[in-house]
Order: structure tokens, then sequence, then C-alpha cells
């Protein structure tokens, strides 16, 4: 909802400060009072082309500040990406256009692209006129619109589609990979297989090198290993009795014996270092029977070597590291291996999941035809009371060439402007008053359980007049309760259905023309309606009847 517009220094409009707020806002004034620099001020805070043309004569530049207040928290998130301040749900929208046609755009602070802003103001404001896009400009968002009317079930059976649909697509990407493999996968699928293949073959033990190297050290050094060992043996546990473990055993009964109790204690050391010096002279005794030389078990052990260096040297990595990459290796020869028994059971989930589809978009397809229906009815009824019987909104569904994310249907709103004419597309054969009433019936008829955006109507009393502008009026008050609404009007049965009524006045002041922007309330809104009937403020008739249109609307 657009809370306020402050304007400087564009076109008759030397400055202004518009209040809307909720509800219906009537924007009325004579004709060259500067109705039209209010809806180019709006026009650039939505991301309209800038044009030099619209700065006021005298001035650097023009200016328009809005501010916009939205519930949006998928759109407050996208603002806060951009860096702009949202406190509260409150957006500041500001835009500049210089005398020499540079053009700068702001949102909450934060300077941004006028594609972006744009992008932003499609969300907030709907803008229904001659020279505007339509809210439902494509039929795209056409079949958003019937999908939103047509109401819960469809919403329920759009996501099982949606659910099936991806997994169709996924699967589909999956089967497409696999039957157009490229040569370069082709090659590293050969690759892979060569190296799982080797690498199997090898049976590479964790930590197999290391222990290798230490049983070829042995084997290649036996007899410096057996003197080592022997000399050892000999000094522990001698025959003679002048080895370590005897000399340690005397030493134990000597401490043992003696009076004093330190060195008593000392005993149990000597004990235990005697009972070490035992056990190492046993396991020494023990190597030197088992070691002995054994050149072909060495050969082998050396052969055994050479083969892990060799793959450690082709692959460019450990042993260690080549065990650990083995899985990972042979995981990606199953998810490139593209066998025919592979293929075919892709492809017949995929013609399975096919079937579903199609089943789910079907149902789709039925809903949407019941709701089509039922919303040409009500927009009829719309159009019948905004001067325009006999015109109709056909909703035509037909078949896309494929399945998308929404189904397999294309929604497309079409006018037949007279029972038995040929239903043509929005915009096309109307004027701009007609296409404003016709956006306005489906509006009507769309706004109901719904928050629409911002919706703005420019000519939409074009041809109107009698008892069809006061319904025109009524309706406008209608929409209005659901979302905000301005109207550039020129009738008063129109304007006096609105909440508030903002009239755009103008004076003329030597060769410049000043328009001044005025809230119009009680007495002073009275004699603008009596203008707009008569021509004159002051026409007792005339104000007799602008009164009886407020009584009437209220």
């Amino acid at each position: 909802m657009i809370e306020s517009i402050s304007l400087r220094g564009i076109g008759v409009i030397s400055s202004a400060q518009l209040e809307l707020g909720a509800g219906f806002t009537a924007l009325t004034g004579e004709t060259g009072a500067g109705k039209t620099m209010v809806l180019t001020a709006l026009g650039l805070l939505l991301g309209d082309r800038a044009d030099s043309s619209a700065v006021r004569r005298g001035e650097p530049q023009l200016y328009v500040e809005g501010r916009v207040l939205t519930r949006d928290e998928g759109l407050v998130a996208r603002l806060e990406e951009l860096g702009s301040d949202v406190s509260g749900g409150e957006i500041l929208i500001n835009r500049s256009v210089s005398a020499d046609g540079r053009s700068r755009a702001a949102i909450g602070g934060a300077s941004v692209p006028i594609s972006t802003l744009s992008e932003i103001a499609d969300q907030l404001v709907a803008v229904h006129g001659q020279a505007e896009q339509v809210r439902l400009r494509s039929t795209s968002l056409q079949r958003q619109a019937l999908d939103a009317f047509a109401g819960n079930e469809l919403t329920e059976a759009l996501t099982t589609y949606q659910a099936l649909y991806r997994q169709y697509r996924e699967l589909e990407s999956r089967l497409e990979r696999m039957q157009s493999a490229s040569e370069s996968d082709a090659q590293r699928l050969a690759m892979l297989r060569a190296k799982a293949d080797e690498l199997s073959a090898a049976e590479i033990g964790s930590g197999e090198l290391a222990e290798l190297d230490e049983k070829i050290n042995r084997l290649s050094n036996v007899e410096g290993l057996r003197e080592v060992a022997q000399t050892a043996h000999q000094l522990l546990a001698s025959e003679e009795g002048e080895a370590a473990v005897s000399l340690l055993s005397q030493a134990r009964k000597l401490l043992d014996s003696a009076s004093d109790s330190k060195l008593n204690s000392m005993a149990q050391l000597a004990a235990e270092s005697s009972a070490i010096a035992s056990e190492l002279a046993t396991e020494l005794a023990s190597f030197l029977t088992e070691i002995e030389a054994d050149p072909e078990l060495l050969q082998q052990l050396m052969g055994r070597k050479a083969e892990l260096v060799g793959l450690e040297r082709k692959y460019g990595a450990t042993t260690d590291e080549l065990l650990a990459e083995l899985p990972r290796i042979q995981s990606e020869i199953l998810d490139l291996d593209s066998s025919d028994e592979q293929l075919e059971k892709l492809e017949m989930q995929l013609e399975a999941l096919l079937g579903q589809l199609g089943k789910s978009a079907g149902e789709l397809t039925s809903l949407r035809t019941s709701a089509a229906a039922r919303l040409s009815e009500e927009v009829g009824r719309e159009l019948a009371g905004l001067a325009m019987a006999g015109s109709s909104l056909v909703v035509k569904i037909s078949d896309l060439p494929d399945f998308e994310t929404t189904g397999r249907d294309r929604v497309e709103f079409l006018l037949a402007a007279h029972p038995g004419a040929e239903p043509r597309p929005l915009g096309k054969g109307a004027s701009g008053g007609e296409l404003s009433r016709i956006m306005l019936a489906i509006e009507l008829v769309l706004a109901s359980g719904q928050q629409l955006p911002t919706m703005i109507f420019d000519e939409v009393d074009a041809g109107v007049g009698g008892a069809a502008a006061v319904e025109l009026g009524r309706r406008l008050k209608e929409l209005a309760r659901s979302t905000q609404v301005i109207v550039v009007t020129h009738l008063p049965q129109v304007a006096a259905f609105a909440d508030r009524q903002i009239s755009v006045l103008k004076d003329s002041l030597g060769e410049i023309t000043v328009s001044s922007v005025r809230h119009l309330t009680g007495p002073e809104r009275e004699r603008e309606l009596a203008r707009m009937l008569s021509g004159s403020p002051d026409s007792e008739v005339a104000l007799s009847h602008a009164r009886e249109l407020l009584n009437s609307a209220n």
C-alpha cells in the first residue's frame, strides 16, 4: 500500500504531498491541471523510463518519493538482500531525474538499478490504463490468476503434480546424461576401470610398504643382526657367570643381607632389573633361533616392494592413499557406467512416472476448465454493470507441447466484444477506457478472498455515464475493501464513492503555471463535485446534486 507520495519539480507541479492510505482514493481536477504529472510521478516510482521533458522549467531535477507498506515477507527479504532498510515493513522509494536526463533510484536508502525498481514495483502496484501494461499482461500471469481463483483444491493438485514433475525431470536428466555420454566421459570411464582393476588386483594392505621395508632390512642384514644379538645375549646371560643377569642376582643378595633398611629397599630394584635383563636375554635367544638367511623370501619381498613403489609413482600417491581412493573410484564408475541394463531400468522408471505425471496434469486441466467457466460467468456479470453488456471474458485453455512446472495448460484471457464476436486477446480491439473496465471486472472477481497489490486506474470512466457511472464507482469501492485503489476520474458519480478525494488545482502566475494538490473534505469536496457536474463549483443545483451523490454513496 502506498502511504504517501511527495513530488518536487515535475511538470507544472512545483511541490506537492499526497497522503493516500488504504481504501479508495479519487484524483480529480480540470484538464491540464496536472493529474497526468501525478501519474507520471507514480510511474517513475514504479520504474518507468525517465524523460527529462518532465522536469519543471527552471529546475535542475525532478524528485519523487513514495512511502509504501508491505507485509510480503518474501519481498522484505529480497529488499534486505539489496541492503535496503525495511523497518516495520515500510519501504521508502525515491527517484530523481535531472534536466540532462540522468536518472537515479533508491529503495530504503540503497541505490538500485531501474530494472530492479521495476521488478520490485511489479509486486506492489498494478496500473491499468491506455498507456500502461495490465497486471495480467502475460499468459503465465493469467494462469496464476485462474489458479488463485480456483482455490485450495487446485493448489493441492498443483503441489502433487509439481512433486511428480521434479522427479520426472531429475530422472530424465540422468537418463540423458547416460545416453549422451561424451567421448571424454568414455575415456575417463576406461581409465577409472583400468585403475580400479589394477588396484584391486594388487590387493594392497594397510601399512604394507612399511612392513616390507622392515622385513627386507632384516633379511638383507642377517649376519650383522645375528652378531649383534649374540653378543648382547652373552653379556646378559654368559655361562661363565660374569654376565649381567648373574651380577644383578649377586647384587640383590648383598643388598638384601645388609643391616640398613635403605640398602634393603634397593635390593628390590636389583631384583626387578635382574628380571628385566633375564626377559631380554630370553627375547634375544628367541631372535637368534628365528633369524636365518632366506634369499628366496628376500627376493619375493623385494619384488612386492617394487610393485607397490611402481603404483605410487604411476598414480602420484602413497599406497595407503590409493587404498583409500579405491571405493570412490568404484562409485564413480557406477555413476558413469551406461550399460544397457541400467539404461533399460531407467527407461522403465521414466515411462511409469510419465504415466503418473499425465494423470496428474489431466486433473489440473479439469479443475482449471471448471474454474474458467465460473470466472467467465462472474466477470460477464461485472461487465454488464459497467456499461459493457454483451461483452464476455473467454478463458481459453489449450495444450502446451510438453509438460511444464505448472502442468500442460496454456491459459489465455480473451475478450468477446459482443455475442458472436471472435474472442481476441486483452488489449486488442478495446479502447483505453474499455480495457480499464475489463480489468476492473476481472480484478473484482479475483479480489474475493485474496490480497491484491495496489491498483491504479486511469481512464476507467471513458465512455461511461449515468447509471453505469454509479455502478462503476460502487464496484471500485467494493474492490477497495481488499486492496488500495487509486483512480484518476472525470466522473463525479465515481469520485463520490471514494474514501478520500484529492484535487489537482491550477493557477496562472505570469508565464508559469503552478498546480497545487489539495485533500478535499466537507464543503470543498462538494464544490469540486459540483464543478465536475456542471463546470461551476458555485451552482446551487450542482451543489445539491453533489450532496445527493455523496449521501447516496455513503
